[in-house]
């Protein structure tokens, strides 16, 4: 990391030199002798926070579901030993309960947990009149409706320290990652929430270690304030999820790797260029809210003919067409099929909206 970059956590006391919040220990703790060796090995990489699961949350019950509350002693240790912020996940009020008693700096809650609000409830409640820095993946499905509302639960318990956790979300789709990471969705959230820091899962994301360099770079591009990377003295033997975890050694290869961008610049030269080119972008903007508003005006003609003449508004066939055809122009463009489908998606749906409030209206 090369450059220096000013944190929205500098008023958590948790790390001091305006580089991202590095975040990183197994993904369960398996033994004592685990922990520390994973410490040892951790305590000079620059490491703020030691993150290791305690309970588990797996989709079988026949899964290694976590050492349990016999774990927490080893982080009591751990803190003792090495001075680490210390993290583990909690899913309901014992947990809570459990790791306050037991001095745990940072508690997060999983994606398999947001996406309930009952459960965040719960959480929310047994935080009361409670002063700890609360993480907050996103749910295990695209909603972020539902992570923002997880977020306010823990906010309206009076936890003024909270973050956003972004480990991808789970879908049928045949994809490269283990989760895919829809950016568009973590964007969306601190366009709604911007005083939420958010940190980058990338071993949730990629589900393999070949995969971290390259998406914990995406996140630093995109502004993110942190990393949660899973490291483990052993993975290939690691009790769970071995396949992305990493040793210390191969972090402090991504972190040195890893190039911070910054958010505004001083040099006039390159905030001449930039203006140019923003310009140009305006002006695109421009065209294609105008040609919208035309073809919204065809598709209104079109309602009207279909309603005079007792057509039905959606036409499969002529959806087929459409997406065939804009398709095919798009990646003439370069322009990704996902993306394109997307955007005349939400064009069919905006005619359709149009077409029948005016079936509705006449």
């Amino acid at each position: 990391m090369d450059n220096k970059k000013e944190t929205i956590f500098d008023n958590w006391n948790i790390n001091s030199d305006n580089q991202p919040l590095i975040i990183s220990g197994p993904c369960s703790a398996e033994s004592e002798s685990q922990i520390l060796s994973i410490g040892k090995e951790l305590k000079n990489l620059g490491v703020d926070v030691f993150r290791a699961g305690i309970w588990k949350p797996r989709t079988r019950p026949n899964s290694f579901e976590g050492v349990g509350s016999i774990g927490l002693p080893w982080l009591q240790l751990l803190k003792r030993e090495y001075g680490f912020k210390t993290a583990i996940e909690v899913a309901n009020s014992k947990h809570v309960d459990q790791a306050l008693n037991s001095d745990i700096d940072i508690l997060w809650i999983g994606a398999r947990t947001s996406v309930n609000p009952f459960s965040i409830q719960e959480i929310a409640d047994s935080l009361k009149g409670v002063d700890v820095p609360i993480f907050v993946k996103n749910p295990i499905n695209p909603d972020v409706d539902l992570w923002q509302g997880a977020i306010e639960r823990i906010q309206g318990a009076g936890i003024s320290k909270i973050a956003a956790v972004h480990r991808g979300f789970s879908t049928y789709d045949k994809s490269v990652y283990r989760n895919k990471p829809m950016w568009e969705l973590p964007i969306e959230l601190r366009q709604r929430m911007p005083l939420i820091p958010m940190i980058c899962d990338p071993s949730h994301i990629g589900g393999k270690r070949s995969m971290i360099q390259e998406i914990s770079q995406k996140a630093m591009d995109l502004n993110y304030d942190g990393l949660m990377i899973e490291s483990h003295i052993d993975p290939d033997n690691a009790w769970s999820d071995s396949e992305q975890q990493i040793t210390p050694a191969q972090l402090k290869i991504i972190l040195e790797k890893l190039v911070l961008k910054v958010v505004e610049v001083d040099n006039l030269e390159i905030k001449n260029e930039l203006k140019v080119l923003r310009n140009q972008i305006d002006h695109f903007d421009s065209e294609l809210i105008n040609v919208l508003g035309e073809r919204m005006k065809v598709a209104n003609h079109i309602g009207k003919y279909k309603s005079l003449n007792n057509i039905t508004i959606l036409q499969p066939k002529r959806w087929e067409v459409i997406v065939k055809r804009t398709l095919e122009l798009g990646a003439g463009e370069g322009l990704s099929s996902s993306f394109i489908s997307k955007v005349f998606s939400a064009i069919h749906q905006e005619s359709i909206n149009k077409q029948t409030a005016f079936k509705i209206d006449k």
